[in-house]
């Protein structure tokens, strides 16, 4: 009990003492090439994972199975980020039926949890206070969407598909320059003192460097159960019951989930969100998603403004006010709409946006925006979550014309420093609004039995007027997603850019609280004429992770962020990798 005391203080005295750190900050910028293929293509957040899924692909696999393969690495190599411990959205195209498919594997509240989880002495907790330990931990929902995915269109059988990271959890992976300098850093100070994770990131107290040989042999274990029991090895058993000791006997902030609540997982298949625009269809995520419905928001507004670009003042002052709007209405509106009612027509009425567009000032900075009234909508108080941008993204297209755009995260990195069987917990939980009400009004996104919590993540794909595929892309980023996608579409779709120029664009964004540049790029000129039009500007590290594929007439175009160490691998059937 002294122990788990002393944990307690320690942590908490980390956190109240700094700013909650940008877990993103300073991990380099790479060069990166557009890259050209005729049969498939992968781009993914790290150069393992991409050669894992482009191994399958080169099998004749489907775009389903190399996404399989490349997350069952992710949470190996880049553990940070994502994992079987946490969840995901996937956009799957079928190019045989022309369908367009949207899966919601976001994690779930425990069936104990209510408005109140995270207060302790009638008192909210801070998210500081809140994002370590059980108490934050949803039940996981990647396996669960990867399986139904696999068992519907997948081609190769599942165990297959689990051989090279297995081998390479035992054997060692070599760790990157990312993983080492964010465990420099303590991003998250419950990993440097929660065992086990405290014990494989932090090995004799020291941080594991850029270029160690690491190996993960109790993951490889686990995705060998999983290979051949399927989900059950996970979701039930031994490894559940693992899961939930490790939840509610937590040193600190001990949670509530329970075996019922892992059995009782299920991923969502839910409607596509689209938007006609221009000669376009974009698509993407509703509820519990917030980014598509945001970045449709942004895009519609801005219709009803020259097409500036963002290497102006003018370009940047309008997407910061479009984004301003957006995020106002987001921060109202967006929750898990199998619990609270969102009006997601209103929202994206044009008529509607027409009037939101009136409301921004070509010349000034608007500092009073607040959400609209869009039709069937209730009055709601607006509520923030933290969302931070430990995320990754893959897009895929295999050698039959499906395709993947998969945004999937444990939220903040390395989640809630709890490790179980190799792999981290997420601690999703904290992007509900940790305060269930205010002036006797409910928040939207409050915690509720069995909710989702609301998310960024906005996987995208966009068709042609023939109902072709024609690019998919995705981010990384938190709350942040939204201003990256918006702009990477922009760039893409109306000023037709090269999608690796676009992914190498300098960033802007504005989430309704202080306009932010991206710190050593070309765009900070700027700062002192956009603080003259009453904006308080910030340089700061904008670390997106755009991850795309185009598909043209003379093949597959694929882009990786310069932000990431992700790598773009395509090529032909039967073609040997290295």
């Amino acid at each position: 009990m002294l122990n788990h005391l002393f944990l307690l203080l320690s942590i908490s005295s980390f956190l109240y003492s700094q700013e909650i750190p940008d877990p993103e900050a300073n991990t380099g910028i790479q060069s990166k090439t557009l890259v050209t293929a005729h049969k498939f293509m992968i781009s993914a957040a790290h150069p393992l994972a991409a050669k894992a899924g482009y191994s399958i692909l080169s099998k004749g696999g489907s775009a389903v199975d190399a996404l399989v393969a490349t997350q069952l690495m992710l949470g190996l190599v880049e553990p940070q980020s994502s994992g079987i411990g946490g969840g995901a959205f996937v956009l799957f195209w079928d190019q045989a039926q022309k369908t367009l498919h949207s899966y919601d594997g976001r994690e779930t509240a425990p069936k104990s949890a209510d408005e109140f989880h995270f207060f302790q002495n009638n008192k909210a907790l801070s998210w500081n206070e809140a994002f370590v330990g059980g108490n934050s931990v949803g039940s996981p929902g990647v396996l669960h969407t990867l399986y139904q995915l696999q068992q519907r269109w997948g081609r190769l059988p599942w165990p297959e598909l689990f051989d090279e990271t297995i081998v390479r959890a035992k054997q060692g992976f070599e760790v990157s320059h990312r993983l080492s300098l964010m465990l420099e850093q303590n991003i998250n100070p419950g990993l440097s003192n929660l065992s086990p994770a405290r014990e494989y990131f932090y090995p004799d107290g020291v941080f594991l460097k850029q270029g160690d040989i690491r190996t993960n042999p109790k993951y490889a274990d686990i995705l060998q159960k999983i290979a051949l029991h399927g989900p059950d090895a996970f979701y039930q058993g031994e490894n559940a019951q693992d899961l939930v000791n490790t939840v509610i006997n937590s040193p600190i902030n001990p949670g509530k989930l329970s075996l019922a609540d892992l059995k009782e997982y299920k991923a969502i298949e839910r409607k596509p969100l689209c938007l006609d625009y221009y000669k376009y269809k974009i698509c993407g995520i509703g509820p519990p998603g917030s980014g598509t419905i945001a970045i449709f928001q942004i895009l519609e507004i801005l219709k009803h403004f020259p097409k500036n670009k963002f290497d102006s003042v003018l370009g940047i002052h309008l997407f910061a006010q479009a984004s301003r709007l957006a995020f106002a209405d987001r921060d109202y509106y967006l929750a898990d709409s199998d619990f609270v009612s969102v009006p997601v027509e209103g929202l994206l009425d044009p008529k509607y946006l027409l009037s939101r567009s009136r409301l921004i000032d070509p010349l000034r900075d608007n500092q009073l925006v607040e959400a609209g009234m869009p039709a069937a909508a209730k009055p709601q108080i607006p509520a923030t979550a933290p969302e931070f941008e430990n995320t990754s993204h893959v897009s895929i297209v295999d050698v039959y014309g499906n395709a993947i755009s998969m945004t999937s995260s444990i939220e903040y990195a390395f989640g809630s420093a709890l490790m179980v069987n190799g792999y981290l917990l997420n601690n999703q939980l904290t992007d509900f609004s940790l305060t269930p009400s205010q002036d006797n009004h409910l928040v939207a996104n409050r915690v509720e039995p069995k909710k989702r919590p609301r998310s960024s993540m906005a996987p995208i794909m966009v068709f042609d007027q023939d109902q072709n595929l024609v690019y998919i892309t995705g981010s990384p980023g938190g709350s942040r997603i939204i201003s990256y996608l918006a702009r990477n579409l922009i760039a893409v779709l109306d000023w037709g850019m090269d999608i690796q120029d676009a992914a190498n664009l300098p960033h802007v964004t504005h989430r309704n609280d202080y306009l932010a540049l991206e710190k050593d790029t070309s765009i900070t000129e700027f700062t002192e004429e956009l603080n003259q039009m009453g904006y308080k500007t910030r340089e700061v590290d904008l670390n997106s992770g755009i991850h795309a594929i185009q598909i043209t007439s003379e093949g597959l175009v694929g882009a990786a962020d310069p932000r990431r160490e992700g790598m773009v691998l395509g090529g032909k059937l039967n073609e040997n990798l290295e």
